[in-house]
């Protein structure tokens, strides 16, 4: 019989603390240097954007608010694809579009944690405290056995441990727990991760990531400035919506269907792209590293008059159709082999759950996302204007890797 293998991705904004759970630790301390070519490096994130873009189009729910890490899924999918082997193995590479092999793939992912968690030296400003932050953990069934090689890999590149819990006697009492965990390192943003029934007597192990993220903008709005505006949601209705706006230097451009404009958060390394599209649904259609790279290569500098609504929005994801789509297919059936992790073909993966949390107001952003698988001179381009009037997509994205830690659309700011 096969038993269940749940999965768990969190990203987050906000302080944490730590739930007590009992820990079974590898004898490997994180790799705090890991010697990664610069070659590895930049195929890694340009892997995890083509993947973070078609999880975008299959996930994009239809008339809806969206907003997720695709960042904090690789990483999740990662710590689970050192556990898999075979078919199965071959199947999760290529949907994530993981082209290095191991154990390079884990070494990359770690220096790009590494490298995403040094950002906040670069910060100066109080308003908002800059926090990006990311945790990994295992939540595995009491007496279950786990392979030294498995928990080796997760301790080595993600200093992940493994949390002792007993789904087999109480697994409301796991869910529960884990949900807490959650809570915790996501500023209690994301709430029942885990809905009731998504772990059971047969859940063995959940794998977590949580990446927690706020930070002030480089140029924060006059709140004096925000006002009421109109906003036209896609059914053509009219509403009006607290609207901030700004008149500052940031880069703007525009392309086939599009404008867009970077706004980049206290110490420059960390930006927002906001995009508006003529028309929301071909522009998603279309929305791929091509297109991404041609909304990048649009941004120069400008006087840029910005009218860009608030929105405060969480934002619910089942992902597994979408998994099973890009071509994870035996990973959700009894043919899934990740032998790797207790040298049986018995477990399997049963759903892939998702939930964000993003907020922007004249300060700067709290982004929080999870999942569970149970980002001039006289020569400068003159001033421009974009009101943000109608559905858009945002980018949060980190500027010297490139990396997306988050990305959303907006229909309804409300």
């Amino acid at each position: 019989m096969k038993r269940f293998l749940a999965l768990a991705l969190l990203a987050a904004c906000g302080d944490s603390s730590t739930v007590e759970i009992p820990e079974v630790r590898s004898d490997l301390e994180r790799d705090l240097a890991p010697a990664v070519p610069a070659a590895d490096f930049a195929r890694l994130v340009d892997d995890n954007t083509a993947f973070a873009l078609d999880m975008y189009q299959l996930a994009r729910p239809s008339g809806a608010n969206l907003f997720m890490s695709p960042h904090s899924v690789s990483i999740a999918l990662a710590m689970t694809y050192a556990g898999a082997s075979g078919a199965t193995a071959t199947q999760l590479a290529d949907a994530l579009h993981f082209t290095l092999p191991e154990p390079q793939l884990h070494a990359a992912f770690d220096a790009l944690d590494l490298e995403l968690m040094s950002r906040a030296a670069q910060a100066t400003g109080d308003t908002i405290p800059f926090k990006l932050n990311t945790a990994n953990a295992l939540f595995g069934q009491t007496g279950w056995r786990f392979l030294p090689p498995f928990l080796d890999t997760l301790a080595l590149n993600y200093g992940a441990g493994m949390r002792v819990l007993d789904f087999a006697a109480d697994p409301e009492s796991a869910r529960e727990t884990i949900n807490g965990w959650v809570e915790d390192r996501t500023n209690d943003r994301i709430k029942d991760l885990l809905p009731q029934g998504s772990v059971t007597e047969s859940t063995r192990l959940v794998l977590a990531n949580a990446i927690h993220f706020s930070a002030a903008w480089a140029t924060p709005f006059e709140v004096d400035a925000t006002a009421d505006s109109p906003f036209t949601l896609a059914s053509g209705a009219a509403i009006t919506v607290p609207t901030l706006h700004q008149n500052a230097e940031l880069g703007y451009g525009e392309g086939a269907g599009f404008r867009a404009a970077e706004l980049p958060y206290d110490g420059g390394q960390l930006a927002m792209v906001v995009i508006e599209p003529d028309d929301l649904g071909a522009f998603e259609d279309g929305f791929d590293v091509v297109q991404w790279q041609a909304v990048l290569a649009s941004l120069q500098p400008h006087q840029l008059e910005l009218a860009l609504p608030k929105f405060k929005f969480d934002a619910p994801l089942g992902l597994k159709d979408a998994l099973i789509a890009l071509g994870m297919t035996d990973a959700f059936t009894a043919r899934a082999d990740f032998s790797r992790i207790d040298g049986a073909r018995d477990l399997m993966i049963t759903d892939v759950l998702h939930k964000g949390f993003v907020a922007i107001d004249e300060h700067g952003t709290e982004a929080a996302a999870a999942t569970a698988v149970i980002v001039g001179d006289t020569s400068a381009p003159g001033p421009a204007t974009l009101a943000v009037d109608h559905p858009f997509l945002v980018v949060i994205r980190d500027r010297p890797t490139g990396a997306i830690l988050f990305v959303g659309r907006v229909v309804d700011p409300r």
